[in-house]
């Protein structure tokens, strides 16, 4: 009887074979994961290299925002002039750096100052905060930068709009030759603070029963207290309008003009600040 037959061989498998088939397979499974795990390592380094470039430009960044703060909380600041009260040594358009080491830098959002190399003297051009200005509350205490004319101890008065300190005469060589603008015997409520410090029955004459701007006083300066006045006299709101100014308030003395311009209001040319540079003015001393 004719039996059916197949019609290929099929295949087999040794115990030899088997044994390579594994070893084959077990290589290339250690060496995916070798790949693999290269892959994560140079990921992970990738990732550590990104940190690490982005904290040193974060500690970059804040070393020098730290260098600034400091340079200008202790020794150094910039301020620009926007009137005319100290003309002419100081003009609208000026801007100065203001030594602020000098009397003793003041730290900021206290009532703490550090101790200076030198004291604010009689003459000299000093930055202060401003004691309570009540007529203009939008700022009450502003930065300002007049000249010391009075100091402790000092009896100062104006007749004729001549000031006097302690019965001298005082030379005007710095003050503006303009003419006051407004009417010199104009009397208002911001001069009445002056009856707390004035004197009677001295040989410096009586004191008003009204101050005027150009005729006050004599009025004697406590201890630790100073009285500021702008050089361009007849243009100028100063110690004569909001008081004396204590010593804590002191802020630093001018240095010199690093910078100015003549301000759009006054000049013909466009973008002044870049076109009407006062070139002579750069690097000018303030004295």
């Amino acid at each position: 009887m004719e039996g059916v037959r197949p019609h290929g061989r099929a295949p087999s498998f040794t115990s030899s074979s088997l044994v390579v088939a594994l070893r084959n397979s077990s290589g290339k499974d250690k060496e995916s994961g070798s790949k693999g795990s290269v892959a994560a390592v140079r990921s992970k380094k990738g990732g550590g290299l990104s940190a690490r470039k982005f904290w040193e430009g974060f500690k970059s960044i804040a070393g020098t925002i730290a260098i600034f703060l400091i340079l200008r909380t202790f020794f150094i600041e910039a301020y620009r002039i926007p009137s005319g009260s100290m003309i002419p040594a100081l003009l609208i358009g000026d801007w100065l750096f203001v030594n602020k080491l000098r009397y003793g830098p003041h730290i900021p959002f206290s009532s703490i100052n550090l101790p200076g190399y030198a004291e604010p003297q009689r003459g000299e051009v000093v930055v202060f905060e401003s004691p309570p200005q009540y007529d203009q509350p939008e700022d009450l205490t502003p930065t300002l930068v007049k000249r010391l004319v009075g100091m402790p101890g000092d009896t100062i008065y104006m007749r004729d709009a001549v000031l006097y300190v302690d019965g001298i005469a005082q030379q005007i060589g710095y003050t503006s030759p303009e003419q006051f603008k407004g009417d010199p015997t104009e009397v208002s409520a911001l001069f009445e603070w002056q009856h707390k410090f004035e004197v009677v029955k001295t040989r410096f004459g009586e004191p008003p029963k009204q101050p005027m701007h150009d005729h006050w006083g004599p009025l004697v300066i406590p201890k630790e207290f100073f009285f500021m006045m702008g050089d361009n006299r007849y243009d100028s709101k100063d110690g004569r309008y909001w008081g004396l100014v204590p010593r804590k308030n002191v802020r630093g003395r001018p240095m010199f003009v690093y910078y100015s311009f003549v301000p759009s209001s006054a000049s013909d040319r466009p973008i002044s600040f870049v076109s009407d540079i006062r070139w002579g003015r750069l690097g000018h001393w303030i004295k």
